[in-house]
């Protein structure tokens, strides 16, 4: 089995051990409260932003896409779930707190680096299987990961889904955020 698609099935799951670490060394403190508030709320943010444009078909355990998404967030980065999740993990991370809050931070930012190199590897592999040169046009414009200052202008010319579906889609990303943070609440609070 290529490692790739390993973590591309199971990417919902990879992160528990990270998630049992961050609550395990939680130690909260208000010096980093409200970055990790704002990293997670900016990070949610721009996963609902992204789940608007691309819809349900990101919670797929199959690699491919009907079609190229290319606007609204996916005019300045190719992956913003990606870049949302891991603003998230690092709003996390600071609200949770460490005795070396940066050391859990690095730790969390590499952890994602390498599982969304090895997903977006396979995921670019397959969408240029699919969608040939307008994928590598697509590419040659969308960084990856760090995003474009401006939009990238081009053809799709989708509109963004209600809200209220989008946060139906986004429910279960929303209530592990809640289940997480319940979890940092408990442990800094009785064990």
């Amino acid at each position: 089995m290529d490692i790739r698609n390993f973590f591309f099935k199971y990417r919902s799951y990879t992160p528990i051990p990270l998630g049992i670490m961050i609550v395990y060394f939680a130690r909260p403190n208000s010096l980093h409260l409200s970055l990790g508030v704002l990293l997670l709320f900016v990070g949610e943010a721009i996963r609902i932003w992204a789940v608007s444009y691309a819809g349900g078909i990101t919670r797929t355990r199959n690699v491919g896409a009907p079609k190229i998404c290319s606007s609204g967030p996916y005019a300045f980065v190719r992956n913003p779930l990606y870049v949302g999740n891991m603003m998230m993990y690092l709003g996390v991370v600071f609200i949770a707190g460490a005795a070396n809050v940066y050391l859990m931070a690095a730790t969390t930012i590499a952890f994602f680096l390498i599982q969304y190199s090895l997903i977006i590897s396979l995921e670019e592999e397959t969408l240029r299987g699919l969608f040939e040169k307008n994928y590598k046009e697509y590419e040659k414009n969308v960084p990856a990961i760090f995003p474009r200052l401006s939009p990238w202008k081009n053809s799709d010319n989708r509109k963004p889904q209600k809200i209220f579906k989008t946060i139906k889609t986004e429910k279960r990303t929303i209530q592990n955020v809640v289940f997480i943070l319940v979890l940092i609440l408990f442990r800094t609070n009785f064990i």
